[in-house]
């Protein structure tokens, strides 16, 4: 079974990107499920009912997030009433939605999917690590596969994480950089692993943040309005994973990196 994990999706240009690359990379690498990160998908910050859908009709199976998922309100209510949205299981219960959960493909496998938040230069939260074991111990004979995504800052922390996993899940994934790493293998127990698959959106630009207001906030220290720039060309990072169903564990992990000329203007 291969399932495509997409990185960080930042504002209409990189859902554009989603929609316009998905069903060639579903094809080309006969993708069964498809995991993508969304919590930069509303204008560069947050997630609404909007975008999401569009996302989701896509042919995306699971919107995972992080820190920034909070951002727009209207979320709340849409974690809420819809499963295919994830937010940081760790995040204290009372929090609105989910952080994990097991669903269906065509094919009739069961995917567990668990989203994390980390501590290190992060907001403070739960412990991460045995949040995961909680979780990973609430599938256990229900899922075929499971699948983390570990948004975090710190590459330690992030690879502690998948040491700790290793045998248990499928894969661990690194996101929230938005920098793609290169480091995408099969650990020692079965587990496959990134510490970032990367960032989806305009690519010339600082973590999709248009580079010249990023350059000035470093050079001044003054706060500025961070936009995601209308046009220019983007690219679309993740992985795919080919996991076996019957131990749960890895056998590949293939890192993508696809750039794709301008879009058109009107894009925010």
């Amino acid at each position: 079974m291969n399932i495509l994990f997409i990185g960080d999706v930042v504002g209409r240009a990189g859902r554009r990107t989603v929609a316009e690359a998905l069903p060639t990379l579903t094809q080309k690498h006969s993708v069964d499920f498809v995991i993508v990160n969304a919590e930069n998908a509303a204008g560069g910050y947050g997630l609404t009912p909007q975008t999401s859908l569009e996302l989701l009709r896509a042919d995306v199976d699971c919107l995972t997030s992080g820190n920034h998922i909070w951002a727009q309100r209207e979320v709340y209510e849409l974690l809420r009433q819809d499963r295919r949205i994830l937010r940081p299981a760790n995040y204290p219960p009372d929090a609105p939605g989910g952080g994990a959960q097991i669903y269906r493909t065509s094919a009739g496998s069961s995917v567990g999917v668990i989203n994390l938040l980390g501590r290190v230069f992060m907001d403070p939260v739960d412990c991460p690590f045995r949040r995961a074991q909680e979780e990973i111990e609430q599938m256990a004979g229900h899922a075929d596969l499971i699948v983390v995504d570990f948004h975090a800052e710190a590459t330690s922390e992030k690879q502690a994480m998948g040491y700790f996993l290793d045998g248990q899940v499928s894969a661990v994934v690194g996101t929230h950089t938005h920098v793609q790493t290169s480091d995408e293998r099969i650990l020692e127990g079965g587990t496959a692993y990134i510490t970032d698959c990367g960032m989806t959106g305009p690519s010339d630009t600082v973590i999709g943040v248009e580079k010249q207001i990023v350059v000035e906030t470093f050079l001044t220290r003054l706060p500025q309005r961070f936009v995601v720039p209308k046009s220019g060309p983007c690219v679309i990072s993740g992985v795919v994973i080919q996991c076996n169903c019957q131990n749960g564990l890895a056998q590949a992990i293939t890192r993508i990196s696809l750039s794709y000329p301008d879009l058109p203007s009107g894009y925010t």
